[in-house]
């Protein structure tokens, strides 16, 4: 599984023969590389990204509950990392390891700085009115299955769960809804960290420096005008990177547990029993996938400050070490028995643990998307099943992320419905 491209950088022994992340094994099945890197190397495993430039990846749940919570030794500033000078600029995974100057982007802060800017955007996130929130997420969502409810089929990801985020999560922050598509793009080019990995981060860079250009001239009630008046006094630079961390983490992550769980509920029987039968409410039911298939599959990066134990092996100073979210939620050290689920438990790490974690109020707007996106989908289109093998479902080709290509789909056609409009109706 290693690759034969030149590498960016001189490997140490440790990485001579590392699994390189991102091969087609890779692709195929992520959950048998961890288990194989388990197996291999144990909790934490040496691996390749991009370029064979050399990370460690944190496979076990306590390790990392001990590298999210000991942020001092595991630190965020990606200033620290010894290799970041001999690295090109135009590496295509700078977009999700820490590019650009440190400290410019509220992930890579550390100290009061990082509290200071989370605590902005938690405020910011925590005044969207929930009732009115959950309004529009019902309503887009009814308006994406309008518009496909009459052919009988449908391909869920383009036309459903890549759009009901960014239209919600627009609205909340006050992007223009025109943007919406031209964004669902750039994120997924962003994240599959190929080619157009750069230009995709570029157009969402573009499109929040004109949202800051606008709430700082016509503030009005989103989430982004809260932002820029917070007293923590954010600058212009501070704010774009501020929102693009916002809309980007509240975008992929819940378009793919969306399809993911879509896709679950399709193909395995006890999802299926969860969520159509109603075995279980959906929002249990959707914590089971993020047990069983989180979106977020890996996520970088902590930079160790000095030589550091971690379960069998001392990762020098200044290396790179990422979170294996995915595995460590499938730990059989925390889970025995594969395949089954901890009822009821939300130990899982899919919004990562300790202060750099996903805020409270982004967690339940997450929730609140794909809960409302998963029953308004069942009330309409109650018959769904996969318009092809399970086999020729095509995943993202991501490092970071585990969601669908496409999700292609048969139904039952509905003929249109008529949206009440107010006033009195004749009974």
């Amino acid at each position: 599984m290693s690759s034969p491209q030149k590498g960016l950088v001189e490997l140490p022994d440790s990485h001579q023969r590392a699994v390189m992340l991102g091969d087609p094994g890779y692709h195929r099945d992520p959950a048998e590389v961890f288990s194989h890197l388990r197996r291999t190397y144990g909790p934490v495993a040496p691996v390749l990204l991009d370029g064979q430039v050399p990370a460690w990846l944190v496979l076990g749940h306590r390790e990392l509950t001990q590298v999210t919570t000991d942020t001092r030794l595991f630190a965020r500033n990606v200033g620290r990392w010894r290799l970041r000078d001999q690295i090109p600029a135009d590496w295509p995974v700078w977009p999700m390891v820490g590019g650009g100057p440190a400290g410019e982007s509220l992930l890579y802060t550390e100290g009061a700085e990082h509290r200071q800017r989370a605590g902005a955007v938690s405020r910011a996130l925590a005044g969207i009115d929930p009732v009115e929130f959950r309004a529009q997420c019902e309503s887009h969502a009814e308006d994406l299955v309008e518009s496909v409810a009459h052919s009988g089929r449908a391909e869920l990801m383009a036309q459903y769960a890549l759009l009901l985020p960014v239209m919600v999560m627009g609205w909340a922050l006050g992007v223009p809804a025109k943007e919406n598509r031209d964004l669902v793009a750039a994120f997924t080019d962003q994240v599959a960290g190929g080619d157009r990995a750069l230009a995709g981060h570029q157009h969402i860079r573009r499109t929040m420096q004109a949202l800051v250009q606008r709430v700082r001239e016509r503030p009005s009630a989103d989430a982004a005008s809260r932002l820029a008046a917070d007293p923590v006094g954010l600058n212009d630079e501070q704010l774009c990177q501020d929102l693009i961390v916002t809309i980007l983490a509240g975008h992929q992550t819940t378009a793919y547990w969306m399809g993911n769980a879509i896709y679950r509920m399709v193909t395995d029987p006890r999802h299926t029993d969860a969520f159509i039968r109603g075995r279980l409410a959906v929002s249990q039911a959707l914590r089971e996938v993020l047990w069983d298939d989180t979106p977020t599959q890996i996520f970088a990066g902590r930079w160790t400050s000095r030589p550091a134990h971690l379960g069998h092996v001392t990762i020098p100073a200044g290396d790179l070490v990422m979170l294996g979210l995915a595995a460590a939620n499938t730990d059989p050290h925390l889970r025995p028995e594969p395949g089954v689920g901890v009822r009821g438990s939300r130990a899982y790490l899919s919004y990562s643990h300790g202060p750099h974690s996903c805020p409270d109020p982004a967690r339940d707007l997450a929730e609140a998307i794909v809960t409302a996106g998963i029953e308004v989908l069942l009330d309409r289109l109650p018959d769904l099943h996969l318009a092809c093998s399970p086999e020729q479902v095509r995943w993202q080709r991501s490092v970071w992320m585990r969601g669908l290509e496409c999700l292609p789909v048969n139904f039952t056609p509905t003929p249109p419905t008529t949206r009440y409009a107010g006033g009195t109706p004749w009974i």
